[in-house]
């Protein structure tokens, strides 16, 4: 986990990120980045936040040499749960069983994130059985 601190300015927090994102490609070198597409809500300084985000895990991935997939919430609700309207607590709970966790994740946004890896590998698979 990145954390950076309330205090610093934003581009130090995005330098941070995108250094903190670099680290753990390197440490455990997957082969594929997925991650959510942006999400539209009410707050629109948090959407642009989380775009500023979004951006720069994208652009960590593309240096590490990593193809990088994007998702829709509902795609990625409906692939765990089979329900694309699906509430966090639905989708932690197939998460938990899809993978035979014993404890649930430790945040829901690592739920989240579970999820989405979830989702990249049933469509990554059917798009190899079409292929």
């Amino acid at each position: 986990m990145v954390k950076t601190k309330n205090s610093d300015s934003l581009a130090n927090k995005l330098s941070q990120l995108y250094q903190g994102i670099a680290d753990i490609l390197k440490q455990y070198q997957p082969d594929v980045l997925a991650i959510e597409e942006t999400f539209y809500g009410k707050n629109v300084k948090t959407a642009l936040l989380m775009g500023h985000v979004r951006g720069v895990a994208m652009v960590a991935g593309r240096h590490a040499g990593l193809e990088v997939h994007e998702y829709a919430a509902r795609k990625v609700k409906s692939a765990v749960t089979g329900n694309g309207a699906a509430d966090k607590q639905q989708v932690l709970y197939m998460v938990k069983r899809l993978l035979k966790l014993k404890e649930d994740p430790v945040t829901m946004d690592a739920s989240d994130a579970l999820g989405i890896a979830i989702c990249h590998g049933l469509n990554y698979k059917l798009a190899k059985l079409g292929s």
